[in-house]
């Protein structure tokens, strides 16, 4: 192992992960989230989301050579020559321009809610980006440096691809859209025709699929790689082995018919591979790797071994699709797990044959020399003396899925990493089986009480111990719940894209005058403060599965914009279903006699909450 010289934000190591501790303050890490390298390798970029800032990392040096400060939150970077293209994620994002010449910031752009993922145009001039919470895809012009224009996409874009004829944009969505009681309920893959600048198809991943993140198009322009979750939410939670509840999956797109070539699973019999996260290409097609942000590994896939495995299984007569979907050892001999030294690995990059992946957790940038056997990382970089403060562990643990028996899944693989949520229904032992649930957002829980839609739980501190014992199978010590129970309470509902300047519009003014009348009783239930009033009802939403339950716990309403599908079961798709479909005799407020305009400006209000 080679140690790296110190530079500003990183310091040299003698190895091992970082430690958590207490007492520094989260400011003192960087979080790097993203990875760009020069095309020569010689130069790495990594954007730290905790410290603001974007990092050079010159490979000769073996050194930060270069620190540039950004306005905000650093989501995602690419270069361009000369010139560096950050996304800076905020309810009102920026995009920065950073001349790498003159080594400074030449130009900042307002934008939508949370840019991230930019990528650039075949032909260099236009750089596209995720504007996540506007459900949107961004046009920025290189040259004037304007945005030029936003494609409409589905739910909560992530991760871009530019097909090599540059005549579409492959994007990832995060969560799936729609009601979580029909079927199938899945993240899509969008496809956006450039040249008439809308969505034109939505793919569907397979049944399951939830927590979408990279997708990357292979150098040859064939495939597009996919990473994402794969969940057996149909089934009692009982287990956690064999993939029984949470699976990391990998799909395979040709890009050219826009079929799904497959979808093989990460994981193996005995050993979870969690939260599939990063995804890279070899500069020549012939590798494929994948970071496991859960359990801190990288996977190295031979490509050429897979699809011949796959091709051999076809001439056979055997539906090589399917047979991947379901094997825990389809990767057998095709792929190589290589256990990281940092924590929670979500950003990768490949250059000159060299892989760099960085550790969110742990202020890592860690190298693999492809040309070198044994494929053990080479190269560590780690801050010397930064101690994690106690939120940090927390937001750690919550993501970390070794402290789950076999390392199957984290909170995060039903949460996502911010404690949000899945889109799924799941079927959860603490109310009995058979009647499954909508994954809730846990943002305010303990401020909430009881928790669970039927209450089960008289406190988030409870639910989190009893998530640790029947979730992740692990004896719920203080060590780990009481880290998660503070990053829990420390987190703060995000400003909705509804809101105009970060206030409320005049529909939402208007709707929040009819949330507060005696005539829908809509405050009645949902006090404002907490937009709850901590109570149960029989507000006529229990389904078949539901059986003797009829009354449900009121939810606080902060952040509805984020949390669909809505109700206990997720059977409502939208708002306007909650207060129209899913409201039978305005028992949950009294919306019937509402006309259309008042209903849009009553669910405007509640969108900006």
């Amino acid at each position: 192992m080679v140690l790296l010289a110190a530079g500003p934000g990183f310091a040299q190591t003698t190895g091992g992960p970082a430690v958590a501790g207490g007492g520094a303050e989260d400011s003192a890490w960087l979080a790097p989230t993203a990875l760009a390298a020069a095309p020569d390798g010689r130069t790495i970029y990594l954007a730290c989301a905790r410290g603001r800032r974007i990092e050079v990392f010159d490979t000769l040096q073996n050194k930060v050579v270069r620190s540039y400060p950004v306005p905000e939150t650093p989501s995602g970077l690419v270069v361009d020559g000369t010139r560096l293209y950050v996304t800076c994620a905020a309810a009102e994002s920026r995009v920065v321009d950073i001349d790498l010449l003159k080594g400074t910031i030449t130009a900042q752009t307002r934008t939508g809610h949370t840019a991230m993922a930019p990528v650039l145009s075949m032909d260099r001039s236009t750089l596209f980006f995720c504007l996540k919470f506007n459900h949107q895809v961004a046009v920025w012009d290189t040259a004037t440096r304007r945005e030029t224009g936003r494609i409409e996409v589905g739910r909560e874009p992530v991760s871009l691809a530019p097909t090599h004829d540059g005549r579409f944009l492959l994007v990832s969505h995060h969560l799936p859209a729609g009601a979580a009681s029909a079927a199938p309920v899945a993240a899509t893959v969008g496809v956006v025709d450039l040249a008439a600048g809308r969505l034109v198809a939505e793919l569907p991943l397979p049944n399951g699929s939830s927590l979408a993140r990279d997708i990357r198009i292979s150098p040859d322009g064939r495939y597009a790689a996919l990473a994402h979750n794969l969940a057996h939410f149909q089934v009692p939670t009982t287990q956690v082995e064999r993939g029984w509840m949470n699976t990391a999956a990998l799909t395979l797109l040709d890009v050219g018919s826009r079929n799904m070539v497959a979808t093989v699973l990460l994981d193996e019999v005995d050993r979870g591979a969690a939260n599939p996260w990063a995804v890279a290409w070899g500069d020549d097609g012939r590798r494929l790797f994948v970071t496991h942000a859960g359990t801190h590994e990288i996977s190295v896939i031979e490509m050429e071994a897979l699809l011949g495995k796959m091709a051999a299984l076809g001439a056979q007569g055997v539906d090589a699709a399917a047979a991947a979907a379901g094997d825990l050892a389809f990767l057998v001999g095709v792929r190589e797990r290589v256990k990281l030294a940092g924590n929670g690995p979500r950003a990768l990059a490949v250059a000159g044959g060299r892989v760099y992946v960085a550790g969110y957790f742990s202020d890592t940038l860690e190298l693999l020399d492809t040309s070198r056997p044994g494929l053990r990382p080479g190269v560590v970089v780690r801050p010397a003396t930064a101690a994690q403060s106690v939120l940090r562990q927390g937001e750690r643990l919550f993501n970390d899925a070794t402290i789950c028996f076999q390392d199957w899944q984290s909170c995060a693989s039903c949460h996502s990493e911010d404690a949000r949520v899945d889109g799924l229904n799941w079927d959860l032992l603490n109310d009995g089986l058979g009647n499954p649930k909508n994954s809730r957002s846990l943002v305010w829980s303990h401020r909430t009480p009881p928790a669970m839609s039927l209450g089960v739980r008289y406190s988030a501190e409870e639910a989190v111990r009893a998530g640790l014992r029947h979730i992740l199978f692990t004896p719920p010590s203080e060590a780990l719940a009481a880290p998660i129970d503070e990053w829990l309470k420390s987190l703060a509902p995000g400003r909705s894209p509804h809101l105009a300047g970060g206030r409320l519009s005049a529909a939402a003014e208007r709707g929040e005058t009819l949330f507060h009348s005696p005539a829908t009783g809509c405050a009645g239930c949902h006090k404002p403060g907490l937009f709850t009033d901590l109570h149960a009802y029989d507000v006529g939403t229990a389904g078949p599965t539901d059986r003797e339950a009829r009354a449900f716990d009121t939810p606080t309403l902060v952040e509805l914009w984020r949390t669909a599908p809505y109700l206990h079961d997720g059977s409502a798709a939208t708002l306007r279903e909650v207060l129209t479909l899913r409201n039978p005799a305005d028992r949950h407020g009294a919306t019937s006699a509402l006309s259309a305009a008042q209903l849009d400006d009553l669910i405007e209000y509640l969108l900006s909450l």
